[in-house]
């Protein structure tokens, strides 16, 4: 993924944008494409900040979330618990027998 643009360069292209330049002016003179200066106005007009939305997946979506707290429990009972050791009957069967 690409890095976010900073905080100040936002202030500032958003401020050139607000002080009556355009929005395709704005990007040529901080030298951004069009296209960001266009949806970092978007962007505040809709949320009302100028700060970059998270990058990637939503947290705590992954395969494992179902059994997180089986997992922390297990860890919690035993610190140094290893990857053949967690391989319980009780996580087999919760994943479907495999």
């Amino acid at each position: 993924m690409g890095q976010s643009y900073s905080s100040d360069l936002r202030v500032r292209i958003y401020g050139e944008i607000e002080q009556g330049g355009s929005r395709r002016a704005a990007a040529r003179r901080f030298d951004v494409s069009a296209s960001t200066s266009i949806r970092l106005a978007q962007r505040m007009a809709t949320t009302g900040s100028l700060e970059p939305a998270r990058q990637g997946r939503p947290p705590g979506g992954g395969k494992l979330a179902p059994h997180a707290a089986l997992l922390i429990g297990w860890v919690e009972a035993q610190g140094d618990i290893t990857m053949p050791e967690r391989d319980y009957p009780e996580f087999r069967a919760r994943r479907g027998g495999f």
